[in-house]
């Protein structure tokens, strides 16, 4: 049979499979590669000690094998053949086969906890060229991003956000991942709803309560612009971004940073400037600046903090002392502080100013009762403090008013002259 192995052969030749399946030890010279199973070193091993009485029959297997097409020894890092090897070789490498390897060095994880709750991860899948930087708090970035729910569905896809990294202008979730990734680096994020869009979600295709998967792409990574260079439209626009950054977070009920998205604006808005604006463009700040104060102080109302929603609406009234806005706040940051004697007037001024506002007169008639119940409790208070009136003695109804006095009067009246007759004697006798 042509290709296989046959009797007539020899007792001494083998089939080819068995030249496959081990090594021959025809050349006690040849060490093993590196990383063989210690199977196969035990069976060279064995091997070894029929070394010497079989060598002349493996010459003549040798010859009639052929090698010519197995891969070099070289490939597999073993000396050449011809080399002599020192004695006791195999023993030393089957010793070593025998020594346990070093434990690979643990694999770095490949999802990053951010904030170590689980609820924030991020997982790089295309690293950032050798040398990229990483983006810090106050640089303008620029980003790929892909928004998808938790079951895939595409929702959103921006290939040019451009914001401000650590001014709250995007989600949370970006916010913090960003600084994570080197420049050119594609990531995957994915957040829970309290890092992106919350109870209220986005309507039409972010339902609430919604986490999401962000494929984001860090394109650029360059310094913020310099507030006292900029012109007055530069300014308006950033501003306005700012101010709208700041209405969608209020409007998630994030008044926190609400809050900070507003001072940001305004921030921008009263900063020193170098260059030179024009009158129409001062007025548009101006008005800009008050709308900004207005929210910043509804955001502060929400938060309870009334000191300084007290300050945000003096500001806005020193600018227009007729803002109804700010007058409507200030009596109800007022009245949150009792102060009801103080914001009752502040809201009538605001009624006047719009007679038909149902919200003005529903706080003021609420305050006006408020009031009432406090004088009650403070005299009533007063009285206690003072003793109680109505162990007094009660005034005799056919007596007039005049009846005390001039009885106090005529008493006088006769001490006096008393006095001086007492004085005249005592001359006398002198």
């Amino acid at each position: 049979m042509r290709g296989g192995w046959s009797p007539r052969e020899g007792a001494n030749s083998r089939p080819p499979s068995s030249m496959a399946s081990c090594a021959e030890p025809s050349e006690p010279s040849a060490p093993l590669p590196a990383g063989v199973p210690p199977l196969e070193d035990f069976e060279v091993l064995d091997g070894v000690e029929d070394a010497e009485g079989e060598e002349e029959e493996e010459e003549e297997e040798e010859e009639e094998d052929d090698l010519s097409e197995l891969p070099p020894l070289e490939d597999m890092g073993q000396p050449p053949v011809e080399e002599a090897e020192q004695p006791g070789a195999l023993a030393r490498e089957f010793l070593a086969a025998m020594e346990p390897e070093p434990a690979p060095a643990p694999a770095p994880e490949e999802w990053l906890d951010i904030l170590g709750n689980g609820l924030l991860r991020k997982k790089t899948l295309v690293p950032g060229p050798p040398g990229s930087s990483r983006p810090v708090k106050g640089q303008v970035v620029t980003v790929h991003l892909q928004t998808s729910l938790e079951n895939g569905t595409r929702v959103q896809e921006e290939p040019e956000l451009v914001f401000t990294l650590g001014d709250c202008d995007v989600i949370q979730a970006l916010d913090l991942s960003v600084p994570l990734m080197d420049v050119g680096e594609t990531a995957m994020v994915t957040a829970d709803s309290k890092y992106c869009y919350g109870p209220q979600g986005r309507s039409p295709y972010i339902p609430p309560h919604a986490a999401l998967c962000l494929e984001v792409t860090l394109k650029t990574a360059v310094d913020g612009p310099d507030l006292e260079m900029l012109t007055g439209q530069e300014r308006v626009a950033l501003a306005n971004r700012k101010r709208e950054c700041g209405n969608a977070h209020y409007q998630r009920a994030d008044f926190v940073l609400a809050a900070n998205s507003y001072d940001l604006a305004i921030k921008a808005i009263t900063s020193s400037a170098k260059v030179d604006m024009t009158f129409e463009e001062e007025a548009q700040l101006l008005q800009l600046k008050v709308k900004c104060l207005n929210n910043l102080a509804a955001s502060q109302l929400k938060l309870d903090h009334y000191r300084a929603a007290l300050r945000s609406c003096s500001l806005v009234l020193e600018h227009q002392p007729d803002n109804i806005k700010a007058l409507f706040r200030k009596g109800k940051v007022l009245a949150q502080q009792g102060e009801y004697s103080e914001a009752i007037p502040i809201l009538r001024a605001a009624l006047k100013l719009e007679p038909s506002n149902k919200t003005i007169h529903a706080e003021l008639s609420k305050l006006v009762k408020k009031h009432a119940a406090q004088r009650s409790t403070e005299t009533a208070l007063y009285r206690k403090m003072l003793g109680n009136p109505s162990r007094l003695p009660a005034k005799c109804p056919g007596k007039g008013a005049w009846s005390i006095p001039w009885k106090w009067l005529f008493g006088a009246t006769a001490v006096a002259l008393g006095g001086v007759a007492l004085s005249v004697v005592i001359a006398a006798r002198n």
